[in-house]
């Protein structure tokens, strides 16, 4: 009667010794560590780097427990925090600017452990710590970088509409359009008018220096400074979610400051790198004139044009010259893939959208035979990774960039380009590496308040329930694993209002046995049998404690979908515990009860304390 199959038995061992195994990473500890990584994706990380760094922290006189060299970056484990500071400021010193170097925290967990894809739960930063970030948008940058874009949808505008003009040129805060004169200062001026109406339009007609002025007012400068933060918080969320980082806090801090907070990462030296860089992609022409490429480079660079650097495969470097006007950036890029190009070199593909589709095939139907300069732009530095020559008109909206780049360049260029181009430089005018040791105190005095918690239950139910009590107690410790390996399994981070949650489910599962308990002394005061008793305890008991778990859970799906921060952290261990302990209460305990009742053929009695029968009853 009370008997589970041997399939069930088994399934709830295994899942028992899987929570036990994926529960066992969370106490194994973290070790400080320091981290290089290359601040640019030109910049080689490979096994030379892991001997340089050896060499710079033996001439330190410091004793790292491992130096490895692992996804692209160099690590250094050490015993202790005051030892990781110090090795750091000795490889700032070494390094250059080309590497990044950066606190870390390493998992201890043993290798046979991650080989099952055992890993600890993500801490938030009130308990692990992590990265806070303080970043100033460089507005006189977006403002520039504005008025570039303006001058080239002028110069696209006058084109469709057939408009003889001479030059556009950006002047200081002012974009300027030269024309012949003022008739077709009178032409142009609705043209502009209708195409930017938040700009202030300024007619001069004055001889031979027929010009239209267009220049920010104040209101479409405020709105142009916030629409750059919006845009750096939206393209940073966009990165950081490609970094799979688990609950960062990503918001405006005054007129032109972000602060950026990534509690639980792993690659902290990786995320400051993807932060930090501004990577976009800029189109322009290439001036193949020998003449004026040799004036420039011997410093004699003409009007209008820049000398850059051009990615090489035979490693020797290679001067070209480009125009600066601007045909198209990476605000048109929808998507960006790395893959492999028809040389079966690495590359990165690029979708873009039905505007820039438009632009690049005008761009390509006009200039066959020229070359083609693709730029990208990080850190306010353009390096051209191919100059391809235009063969032919390319439609379609699909465009390849390939060039001297290894598989992880193509990988981390797809990665800035996909998660959106920044509005504006961003300095680093703040960062703080958030030690455990603050949150340390947080999380001794949660387990500290989840253990009193728990023995206090436990004791009660063993006094109050007997034999019961002692099964109730040994599946509130089965939904404690089970909620600890889910948390870790499914990446949640873990805060302080996280910890009240497992608090709050220790409760409710606790709840959940004093039900299936009750409903067991409730049968024997009827009269039945204890095997019956059992029986028709955890049946009749099943339905309140779905009902009142599925109310539940809806208030906790709730918060998860409309919470945000630690509301959101509170709401996904709540959620998880509900789950828990239902399996727990239900099936785990019942499974032990089985095995200690079910087997007995004349059974009499049940230990499961007293049992009150009322007066009326006994007459």
């Amino acid at each position: 009667m009370n008997r589970y199959p041997l399939w069930m038995y088994v399934s709830i061992v295994a899942l028992l010794v899987a929570a036990t195994l994926f529960t066992l990473p969370n106490f194994f500890g973290e070790s400080p560590a320091v981290q290089i990584s290359a601040g640019r994706s030109t910049v080689k990380v490979d096994e030379s780097l892991q001997a340089r760094v050896q060499t710079i922290l033996a001439a330190a006189k410091l004793s790292p427990d491992a130096v490895l060299f692992e996804n692209g970056s160099v690590k250094a484990r050490f015993k202790d925090g005051d030892t990781q500071l110090k090795a750091q400021d000795a490889l700032k010193n070494a390094l250059d600017d080309d590497y990044v170097t950066a606190q870390n925290l390493l998992p201890r967990t043993p290798n046979w452990l991650t080989s099952i894809g055992a890993k600890p739960m993500s801490l938030g930063l009130d308990l692990r710590g992590g990265v806070h970030f303080l970043l100033e948008v460089d507005m006189k940058a977006a403002v520039d970088k504005d008025l570039e874009k303006t001058a080239g949808n002028i110069r696209r505008e006058l084109k469709d509409k057939k408009i003889r003009f001479g030059r556009v040129v950006r002047e200081r805060d002012t974009v300027e359009i030269q024309l012949r004169d003022a008739a077709t200062v009178d032409a142009v001026d609705p043209v502009v008018r209708k195409l930017l109406p938040t700009l202030q339009v300024i007619d001069v007609k004055d001889g031979s220096n027929n010009k239209v002025v267009l220049s920010y007012t104040e209101a479409a400068l405020l709105t142009l400074k916030d629409q750059a933060v919006k845009q750096n918080v939206t393209t940073l969320h966009n990165r950081v979610n490609e970094l799979g980082v688990a609950e960062p806090v990503i918001q405006q801090q005054g007129q032109g400051r972000i602060v950026v907070e990534l509690p639980g990462i792993q690659d902290t030296a990786k995320a400051k790198d993807i932060l930090g860089r501004t990577a976009s992609l800029e189109v322009r022409m290439v001036e193949d004139d020998a003449a004026k490429l040799s004036d420039a480079r011997n410093g004699n660079v003409p009007a209008g044009y820049e000398l850059m650097n051009e990615r090489s495969r035979d490693g020797q470097p290679r001067q070209i010259l480009v125009k600066k006007e601007i045909e198209l950036t990476g605000e048109n890029i929808t998507d960006a893939q790395a893959g492999f190009d028809d040389h079966n070199e690495p590359a990165v593909h690029i979708t873009l959208d039905s505007n820039g589709a438009t632009i690049f095939r005008d761009l390509t139907h006009d200039n066959v035979g020229k070359r083609m300069a693709m730029i990208l732009v990080e850190k306010g530095k353009g390096e051209v990774v191919t100059a391809p020559v235009i063969r032919g008109e390319i439609g379609g909206g699909r465009v390849q960039i390939s060039g001297a780049m290894s598989t992880v360049e193509s990988t981390d260029t797809a990665l800035l380009l996909r998660a959106g181009s920044l509005a504006a430089p961003m300095n680093i005018v703040e960062e703080r590496t958030i030690g455990p040791s603050l949150g340390k105190e947080n999380i001794e005095k949660g387990f500290h308040s989840t253990l009193y918690g728990f023995l206090a239950i436990a004791v009660f139910m063993l006094i109050y329930y007997r034999i019961f009590g002692v099964v109730s107690a040994l599946a509130l410790v089965a939904n404690l694993l089970l909620l600890l390996a889910a948390l870790s399994i499914l990446g949640v981070t873990l805060t302080l209002p996280g910890i009240a949650a497992i608090a709050l489910t220790l409760g409710m599962a606790i709840d959940s046995n004093v039900l299936i308990n009750e409903r067991v002394r409730e049968e024997l005061r009827n009269g039945v049998s204890p095997q019956l008793a059992i029986t028709n305890g955890y049946k009749h008991a099943l339905d309140t404690i779905l009902d009142s778990n599925v109310t539940t859970l809806i208030a906790g799906l709730a918060l998860l979908i409309f919470g945000s921060g630690a509301v959101r952290g509170f709401a996904w261990v709540h959620c998880i515990g509900i789950v828990t302990s239902f399996i727990s209460a239900v099936f785990v305990s019942r499974g032990i009860i089985n095995l200690i009742y079910g087997y007995r053929r004349r059974l009499t009695s049940l230990s499961i304390g007293q049992v009150w029968v009322p007066e009326e009853q006994k007459a």
